[in-house]
């Protein structure tokens, strides 16, 4: 079980909260102050939650919180304590790097389910760094190279969000996000792809393009045997995103050929990312074209390539998009 700081100066209120901690079999630290709670942390590099009340001597909780995302190297989730209702305060706490807030006095069961809302979350932030580790590794061999990933990841968030905001009961914000994480690692696949493949460059011959196509089943394949030993939701979205972002709308893409709704909606609003990225983009076989002749393409592909609906989201965010662009320019 995960290690729990609480950071509180009346003694009743942690005597409190620790028994009801361990009593769930956490382990639990206690400090009576932020400058403890530094203290604490820094002797206890496995405390992974915070729980902290803000009203404090020596330090209180804004600074505490303020010092220790300054200084932290792993991520801490940190749940607030407080008496306080007015709006200020907690849109103080929560711009200083707080994660999310409690009422006093502390209903045991709602604590309890945020810490292990707490617990999920750092779990997928520690998910993040493999995937971000995983991205480049795939990267470092491909011929797309510079800020492609992270264009695409920046691409399919507005996308994905907008499409939230449409159509509610397609995606949800939280969905949305979990795609444009996972984007990173859409070409993962093409590690098995030869050097003399991934770099050649003129077009490839119809041999050679099997061979590049293969990436989304290889990619799949290693996703797939992860999936057996751990099976967890966002394995499963990853490998929507990896094995069928190469299909189009209308059937005629690869691996499988599958159309219209077949095609998962985190592939869907990838493919359109990693082709604007792809044709605006300079490669060793190509030079890049511009947005407009970019746009052109999407619009006519729409609802042969790409999905209507994600396409009509990349035309009202069209703003956004041009300014990632323009923000994450590869060096020339």
């Amino acid at each position: 079980m995960q290690t729990i700081l609480v950071v509180e100066d009346d003694f009743y209120q942690r005597m409190i909260l620790r028994m009801l901690l361990e009593k769930e079999g956490y382990g639990v630290l206690e400090a009576a102050n932020g400058k403890e709670g530094l203290e604490k942390i820094e002797q206890h590099p496995d405390i992974g939650v915070v729980i902290t009340d803000l009203i404090m001597p020596e330090m209180d909780g804004f600074e505490f919180i303020e010092t220790l995302r300054r200084q932290e190297l792993i991520y801490t989730y940190i749940i607030v304590l407080t008496s306080l209702d007015n709006r200020e305060s907690l849109l103080k706490v929560l711009s200083l790097g707080a994660d999310d807030y409690l009422y006093k006095p502390i209903l045991p069961q709602e604590l309890l389910l945020r810490v292990k809302e707490a617990q999920k979350i750092q779990r997928l932030t520690s998910n993040e760094a493999l995937i971000v580790s995983m991205a480049k590794l795939a990267e470092y061999r491909s011929v797309e190279t510079g800020y492609h990933i992270e264009r695409v990841e920046a691409f399919c968030r507005v996308i994905a969000k907008e499409l939230a905001h449409k159509k509610a009961n397609f995606i949800s914000i939280v969905e949305a996000e979990h795609i444009a994480k996972l984007s990173v690692l859409h070409d993962l696949g093409k590690v098995t792809v030869p050097d003399q493949i991934l770099h050649k460059p003129g077009k490839l011959s119809k041999e050679e393009f099997e061979i590049m196509k293969s990436h989304t089943t290889n990619g799949g394949k290693i996703i797939e045997d992860i999936l057996k030993k751990q099976n967890q939701p966002y394995l499963k979205l990853l490998y929507d995103i990896v094995m069928f972002h190469h299909e189009k709308y209308n059937g005629q893409g690869y691996p499988l050929g599958l159309k219209g709704e077949e095609i998962p909606l985190s592939a869907r609003i990838v493919a359109i990312a990693d082709v604007y990225d792809a044709v605006t983009s300079k490669r060793c076989y190509k030079d890049a074209i511009s947005h407009e002749k970019a746009k052109e393409i999407i619009i006519k592909e729409r609802g042969e390539h790409f999905d209507p609906d994600i396409v009509d989201c990349f035309l009202a965010k069209e703003k956004e998009i041009i300014q990632i662009k323009e923000k994450l320019q590869d060096e020339v």
